[in-house]
């Protein structure tokens, strides 16, 4: 079923250790798809990653996104996102990656970061959303 937002129906999901899949765009216009840990504020749909990262730079250039999260209980049911970047911050990155960490791996700090690692934190809001 296709609607805007986030169906109340797969919520869930975000408070699972789902992994997304996130597609973003090359700047030669191919999609750049990875795995990544996803977050949910009740609104917007939150990626964290460190600057530099080949979908940091695709984020920051082109704000259209495609995300898929697949149950991991069951996987026929999953959400499709499509969105666009509302805001890139730096403000509450770490915190919000140490509890990623928390949520996917059960430890209270992030334990794969690297030295000079600058965590950055993106607010997608949900245009469509397709879901089963």
């Amino acid at each position: 079923m296709v609607q805007t937002g986030i169906p109340a129906s797969h919520v869930d999901l975000f408070k699972k250790p789902a992994f997304a899949h996130l597609a973003t765009i090359m700047p030669d216009g191919r999609p750049q798809v990875t795995p990544v840990w996803v977050d949910y504020d009740g609104r917007q749909v939150l990626i964290n990653t460190a600057e530099g990262r080949l979908k940091d730079k695709n984020m920051q250039r082109d704000g259209r996104v495609a995300l898929s999260i697949i149950d991991p209980e069951n996987p026929y049911r999953y959400l499709e996102v499509r969105g666009r970047i509302r805001r890139r911050t730096h403000e509450g990155a770490d915190a919000h990656i140490d509890a990623m960490a928390k949520k996917y791996l059960g430890q209270d700090k992030y334990p794969f970061r690297q030295a000079g690692e600058v965590r950055v934190l993106y607010y997608v809001d949900p245009e469509r959303s397709t879901s089963m």
